[in-house]
């Protein structure tokens, strides 16, 4: 009866968090600058009685709020940051509220009120004395530059979990058994000579040039870096006018593989090609290291919990003005994403938003192109997560058409669902002392002889303070 109760719980939160989630929409900021979010969420949970700890890792947006006492304590990660230029309204062609300004393109908006909506359910059991323990929200900023929760987890704050729960928007309702890529961000800046490109090209000393033999020594590397591993690159600094030798020039690079490992070795010979470009150009350089996350760990036991949630307590149909809308967004997509999508999941082609569920058990060994820091703490504690219809199949984050659906009644509507089926595995672990054990022990055995280590030590601050770059 208890889940029942739950469930109705929710379903009575759900006008006020759909409106939180569309506030939130229409007040996007980009990482590390949620203030209005961050503070719209922590007014709602310390107004239901929720104990705020703030300015985590003196990240100003970054908070946990909890509820209840004692163990076990589940925690259930939250985001809120937006995008850089992907304003739209929520107009199914392309409508940008504000030329070049940000927009919900990942639905953190949803992904941040479904586990307010989670965690309120749960408090209401609390106070009713159906369950014990602790429910924890997690307010994580700056995942879109994928180094919030490393900072937060630097401070240690996820250490005390028993377990962890979060979700993220998507096309289809399924169990993420996946893992991710680990990723580390830096930047390498070259510091050379100024000069009149024609009248005194020999006293210059070119940044620009450092940057491009770095760019070509990255390119003969790729060659031979394990299958699966990844360099990207921008120049985001190539000097001010072609008749002035650079004195200044940066380019960021993101490297990323399937393991730590991986990545850090790529990251030892980046180091050394930029010493030997500095070298050849007469330059020196410096770097910032802006994110190093970790790949993801998985868990059987919870992703079984989370399965068997959802196909106790299935998504509700979406509406014929819903699939109509829906219908005319996919105009604007590419055939060949929605036919890979639709194979990948074997529907039919007129299932535009699919209700249904899914949990492949041969994707536990497989690793997803693309990177999260929600895969840190997925190395401190048993962490699941799953994905749930926000979208039409073939809608692509981090695009206008995912900002304009993740801000109508579609993307509330798979906001809601991720709420209950978190709330639903949330209850399963406080009152099932065994899964959580069981939990427990599958991480333990993934992670033997491997403790957490944050990829960012402390000479790496937040925004908003003083960075410390390493110069070579």
């Amino acid at each position: 009866m208890s889940k029942k109760e739950l469930v109705r719980n929710l379903e009575e939160l759900e006008h006020v968090t759909g409106s939180l989630a569309l506030d939130i929409w229409q007040h996007p900021q980009i990482a590390y600058e949620e203030t209005y979010a961050s503070t719209a969420q922590k007014d709602v949970l310390s107004e239901a009685g929720f104990r705020i700890t703030d300015n985590i890792g003196g990240m100003e947006t970054a908070f946990y709020a909890e509820y209840g006492s004692g163990h076990p304590i589940i925690g259930i990660l939250g985001e809120f940051d937006a995008l850089p230029g992907l304003s739209q309204s929520s107009k199914p062609y392309k409508d940008p509220v504000s030329e070049n300004g940000p927009g919900h393109a990942c639905g953190h908006h949803l992904l941040g009120t479904a586990v307010v909506e989670a965690v309120l359910g749960i408090k209401q059991l609390i106070d009713n004395g159906k369950v014990d323990g602790t429910i924890r929200y997690y307010g994580c900023p700056a995942e879109e530059v994928l180094s919030g929760k490393t900072f937060m987890a630097r401070e240690g704050v996820f250490d005390d979990l028993d377990c962890c729960l979060t979700w993220h928007p998507g096309t289809s309702n399924v169990v993420q058994n996946y893992s991710t890529q680990a990723m580390i961000s830096i930047k390498f800046r070259f510091h050379g000579v100024p000069a009149h490109a024609a009248g005194a090209p020999h006293a210059g000393r070119s940044a620009l040039d450092a940057v491009e033999i770095m760019n070509i020594g990255a390119n003969y590397l790729r060659e031979h870096l394990v299958d699966g591993t990844r360099i990207h690159y921008a120049i985001t600094n190539g000097g001010q006018a072609p008749n002035i030798v650079p004195d200044e020039a940066e380019v960021w690079y993101y490297l990323r593989g399937e393991n730590r490992e991986q990545v850090e070795d790529m990251l030892m010979r980046m180091h050394d090609i930029a010493k030997g470009a500095a070298l050849i150009t007469g330059t020196s350089t410096s770097h910032e290291l802006l994110a190093n996350c970790y790949h993801m760990l998985t868990n059987d036991t919870m992703d079984t919990v989370n399965y068997r949630n959802m196909e106790d307590y299935p998504m509700e149909s979406f509406t014929s003005d819903e699939v109509a809308y829906a219908a005319i967004l996919r105009k604007s997509m590419d055939p060949k994403l929605i036919e890979e999508s639709r194979r990948q999941l074997q529907l039919d082609y007129n299932d535009i938003l699919p209700t249904k569920n899914f949990y492949n058990i041969t994707m536990k060994d497989t690793t997803m192109p693309g990177s999260t820091d929600v895969a840190d703490v997925s190395w401190i504690t048993p962490l699941a997560s799953i994905g749930t219809t926000c979208g039409p199949i073939g809608t692509q984050v981090h695009a206008w058409q995912a900002t304009a659906v993740f801000g109508t009644s579609i993307g509330l509507k798979g906001m809601h669902y991720a709420a209950r089926i978190m709330a639903l595995t949330a209850y399963d672990l406080l009152t099932e002392p065994a899964l959580v054990e069981q939990a427990k022990a599958e991480f333990i055995k993934a992670t033997v002889d491997k403790p957490y280590q944050a990829g960012l030590d402390e000479t790496v601050l937040a925004p908003g303070t003083e960075r410390k770059e390493q110069l070579i």
